[in-house]
C-alpha cells in the first residue's frame, strides 16, 4: 500500500527555522514531523512513501535513507519544478501510485500530527466503498474555516467557505484516502484538490467524512508548534507516560532527551520539549517550549511560549516569551529580553528585543 505525503515548498510560516532544515525535517517533539507520519502509515500496512517536494529534495533524500532503512519500507521523492498545489501532486506521482492500483492510497499534509486513524480510515473507507475518504476534526471557531457538511453515514453533502451563521464545526483535517480512480479527474497543473476535486466528488456522492477521534493540529507555524507540542505530551501522558520525564525539576508534561543534562533547582513545565545534547543550567525556568537538539540555556534564564533552533547558546537571566524562535546558532548574551523575536540564523543579540520583530 502507498501514501503521498504533501510537502510542498519553502516552508516561509515556520521560518527562521526552515532556513536550516526543510520543513518536515523540523523536529516536533524531538522526531521530525515526517517521521511521525511515516511510522504511523508504517503501521496501517503502508510499505511505499512517497513525498511531493519542490524544496531542498536533496536534503530531505539523505535524511530519509535512514528510515528508509530502519523500517523496511520504501520512500521516494516525487519533485515539483513549480508549484502544484494540493491536487498536482497527485497527478505528479501518478505512475507511482498506479503500481499498485487494488489497494487505495493515503494523501496527507506535511504539517498535521495528530493521533493519526490509519487502520480505521481503511475500514471506514471499505465499508462505503466510494471513491474518496477525508478525516475531520471539530474546531471551537468554524467561522474561520472552511467546513464541511456531512450525513450521518458520513456521505458529504457540501462545504462551507467560512460561514457566517453555523452550519458545521468540522474542517478538513488534511488527511485523505483515495482509490487510484481519483488519478482520472487530476490534471498535471497547480490545481486546489479542496476547491475543484472534492467538490466535484461531493456532487457524485463519491466523497465521504470520518471524524478524527483525539488531538489534531497543524504546525505550520510557530504559534500553532508549540500549541501541538502541548497537545501530543497530554496524549502522551495518557497513553504512553513511559516517554515523559520523570526527574524531580520536571512539572506536568515535560519530554526530555534522554542525553540532555539538567543542573539543579530548574523549574521544567509544564508543557516543554527539550532536545538531544542540551545543557540546561541551574535555576532555569521553561515552560510552553521546545528547546533543540545541542542549545545550552544558562544559569537562571526564564524561556516561555518559545523555540529555541539548534545549537543556541542563551546567556544567564535571560527572559524569553510572547513565541520567540530563534534560528540554529543564535547567541544571546546575559540579562536580556527577548519577546516575539525572531532571529535568523547565526545571530549574536546584544541588545533586548522588546517588541515582537525579525532579526536579521
Amino acid at each position: 500500500m502507498k501514501a503521498l505525503i504533501l510537502v510542498g515548498g519553502f516552508g516561509t510560516r515556520l521560518r527562521p527555522l526552515t532556513l536550516s532544515v526543510p520543513k518536515p525535517l523540523v523536529e516536533f517533539c524531538n522526531k521530525p514531523t515526517v517521521v511521525h507520519q511515516i511510522e504511523a502509515l508504517v503501521e496501517a500496512g503502508v510499505t511505499h512513501v512517497i513525498l511531493g517536494v519542490g524544496y531542498r529534495a536533496d536534503v530531505m533524500e539523505t535524511e530519509l535513507k535512514k528510515h528508509e532503512e530502519r523500517l523496511g519500507i520504501k520512500i521516494s521523492l516525487s519533485y515539483e519544478d513549480t508549484p502544484l498545489g494540493t491536487a498536482g501532486p497527485i497527478a505528479l506521482a501518478r505512475e507511482m501510485i498506479l503500481e499498485d492500483t487494488e489497494r487505495p492510497f493515503f494523501v496527507l499534509n506535511s504539517d498535521v500530527v495528530c493521533h493519526y486513524p490509519f487502520k480505521k480510515m481503511l475500514d471506514f473507507h471499505e465499508k462505503h466503498g466510494r471513491e474518496g475518504t477525508i478525516c475531520v476534526t471539530k474546531v471551537e471557531e468554524p467561522s474561520r474555516y472552511g467546513v464541511v457538511v456531512y450525513g450521518d453515514d458520513g456521505k458529504i453533502d457540501r462545504f462551507v467557505e467560512k460561514p457566517t451563521s453555523f452550519v458545521s464545526n468540522k474542517i478538513n483535517a488534511g488527511l485523505y484516502l483515495f482509490n487510484s480512480s481519483i488519478l482520472e479527474r487530476i490534471e498535471m497543473k497547480p490545481t486546489s484538490i479542496e476547491k475543484k476535486i472534492f467538490p466535484a466528488m461531493c456532487g457524485e456522492g463519491e466523497l465521504f467524512a470520518m471524524e478524527l477521534q483525539g488531538y489534531w493540529m497543524d504546525v505550520g507555524q510557530p504559534k500553532d508548534f508549540i500549541i501541538g507540542a502541548t497537545l501530543y505530551l497530554e496524549h502522551s501522558a495518557k497513553h504512553r507516560p513511559d516517554l515523559l520525564c520523570k526527574n524531580e525539576s520536571c512539572l506536568g508534561n515535560v519530554l526530555v532527551d534522554k542525553s540532555a543534562i539538567i543542573g539543579r533547582n530548574c523549574q521544567i513545565g509544564p508543557d516543554v520539549v527539550i532536545g538531544p545534547d542540551c545543557v540546561i543550567e541551574d535555576g532555569v525556568c521553561l515552560q510552553k517550549a521546545t528547546i533543540m537538539k545541542g542549545s545550552k540555556i544558562g544559569s537562571h534564564t526564564w524561556i516561555s511560549n518559545s523555540i529555541v533552533g539548534w545549537k543556541c547558546t542563551i546567556g544567564r537571566w535571560v527572559r524569553m516569551e510572547g513565541v520567540s524562535v530563534l534560528g540554529e546558532d543564535v547567541t544571546i548574551k546575559d540579562e536580556l529580553y527577548i519577546n516575539g523575536g525572531r532571529i535568523l540564523p547565526h545571530k549574536e543579540i546584544s541588545v533586548s528585543v522588546p517588541n515582537p520583530a525579525i532579526i536579521m
